[in-house]
């Protein structure tokens, strides 16, 4: 046997396996025909939560789709994304930074607290509005963490009021279990290595 004639069986082989893979694929993908709105979890200690919410959210702007974000801890930073959605789709993502930054550095616990309630309210009042495809409460698991905000509430609330079509994507570290056990859709960015832990500082375009 020729190499060629090798190399043109070991192609015949990959046809084959991979006409069969698809098969078995679309088999599965056509068992699944449901369509609802996602409770999604990202947490963990690594980086990128809050940047892959985003990601979904320019999804939701790039389809033309209304959507919203609250943001519960980051008031004392500027950040791109919402420098672009305030300047380019203030029409189709309604904006809100609710928080004045973390804790130790507003070192004011019941101004933390009433900040975080009052982020929480306008979130309810952005999940009810079905004309938002897509709610992210950003940074929420550290308020819910120090128990600013109750998170049997939240759970309640996200179980029975939240519409059947809306998608909330929840953000921060430590998530609740209470939170994950609702959730549809939960993911946790391990930590392997970050740069701040080398002495290089926060940088424009990566952390904010």
């Amino acid at each position: 046997m020729t190499e060629e004639t090798d190399k043109d069986a070991d192609l015949e082989r990959h046809a084959s396996k991979m006409a069969k893979k698809k098969a078995a694929r679309d088999k599965i993908m056509a068992t699944k025909t449901d369509e609802k709105g996602l409770i999604i979890v990202h947490t963990g200690k690594g980086k990128g939560k809050s940047t892959a919410a985003f990601g979904m959210i320019f999804r939701h702007i790039a389809h033309g789709r209304k959507c919203a974000v609250v943001q519960f801890i980051k008031g004392g930073m500027d950040t791109g994304e919402r420098n672009l959605i305030k300047e380019r789709f203030s029409d189709l993502c309604e904006f809100y930074t609710m928080g004045e930054g973390f804790t130790w550095e507003t070192q004011d616990k019941a101004r933390d607290i009433a900040m975080a309630k009052a982020a929480w309210e306008r979130a309810k009042e952005l999940i009810r509005d079905e004309s938002n495809t897509m709610v992210l409460l950003d940074e929420i698991n550290i308020a819910l963490r120090y128990d600013y905000i109750d998170i049997t509430e939240v759970v309640e609330f996200l179980a029975t009021e939240k519409p059947h079509m809306t998608h909330v994507v929840l953000t921060g570290r430590n998530a609740k279990d209470e939170l994950i056990e609702i959730a549809d859709l939960v993911t946790e960015m391990e930590l392997i290595k970050h740069p701040f832990r080398s002495g290089v500082k926060a940088q424009i375009g990566i952390e904010y």
